[in-house]
């Protein structure tokens, strides 16, 4: 019932509008996700020709300004009434240098980020432990591609991500505010490293706070900007959070707050915000 079609984009999209209604028709549960990495709008007229999911370019957008931008358009433009975003942190054919260079701290990185920017994520085999040689440089190929071979992996070995997989997943099951693409709202921050965003949901009972150190070899630190008028409170208000990674709380007090983030030893924060009530989300 879920298919991934591959280069839909050099088949005729009349055939796609034809096969996708009439598929639709008869099993109305499938889901079909369009493996797409081409032109803007090719990408666009698949997911309204019919397309469950589509593919992004997530995996190029790794500093701050690219990732603000790229889901601004996503989230708050014409595109989120058609085009539902699947984020891919790796795929069979794409290692993306920022993974090749950034070791283990940038798969928690990326991880992190497509589990909480997006309803939708995925990650390919190997990802778990953090492959990472590429065919030669400049390439995004990988080294040891399965495209030529069958490979056996042992996914519980020492120093990979399956436990915070693991765990990123299960807060994603528990926390509304993570299942859907809407209410998406960067913040401020003082450091163009660490990025910041929270997403609600919808009807108001559910608020995650992201914060992740974008920087795969250094610690990076500095403040933080709460949006708490927006979120029904004073700019001297005070609130708790949780981060669901650790368990740690924290109480913070007014819109500016400091975090301090290793990547040798967490990448980010997935911070439930404890606030009274809500109001729904637009």
């Amino acid at each position: 019932r879920i298919f991934r079609v591959d280069n839909p984009h050099t088949k005729p999209y009349r055939f796609w509008e034809w096969a996708l209604t009439d598929l639709k028709r008869r099993y109305p549960d499938t889901i079909y996700l369009a493996e797409a990495f081409t032109r803007p709008k090719v990408m666009r007229y698949l997911a309204k020709a019919g397309f469950s999911q589509s593919y992004t370019y997530f995996t190029w957008r790794n500093n701050k300004e690219e990732i603000t931008e790229y889901f601004e358009e996503l989230t708050e433009t014409d595109v989120r009434e058609y085009l539902r975003a699947n984020l891919f942190a790796n795929t069979p054919d794409i290692l993306h240098e920022y993974l090749q260079r950034g070791g283990r701290p940038a798969f928690q990185v990326r991880l992190i980020l497509a589990a909480t920017l997006g309803a939708n994520y995925g990650i390919y085999s190997g990802f778990e432990l953090a492959e990472n040689v590429p065919l030669k440089a400049g390439s995004e190929e990988y080294l040891d591609s399965e495209k030529y071979q069958i490979k056996s992996r042992d996914f519980t070995r020492a120093n990979g991500l399956a436990e915070l997989i693991r765990r990123v997943n299960e807060i994603r099951r528990s926390h509304p505010a993570l299942q859907w693409d809407r209410g998406l709202q960067f913040h401020q921050t003082d450091n163009p490293q660490l990025i910041c965003y929270s997403k609600r949901a919808p009807d108001g009972s559910d608020l995650i706070l992201t914060v992740v150190n974008l920087d795969p070899h250094y610690m990076q630190h500095g403040f933080i900007r709460l949006p708490l008028t927006a979120w029904g409170l004073t700019p001297e208000s005070s609130v708790e959070v949780r981060d669901l990674l650790s368990n740690e709380r924290y109480f913070w007090r007014g819109e500016w707050n400091y975090v301090r983030l290793d990547p040798e030893a967490r990448a980010g924060h997935i911070l439930q915000v404890q606030l009274p009530s809500l109001p729904p989300q637009p």
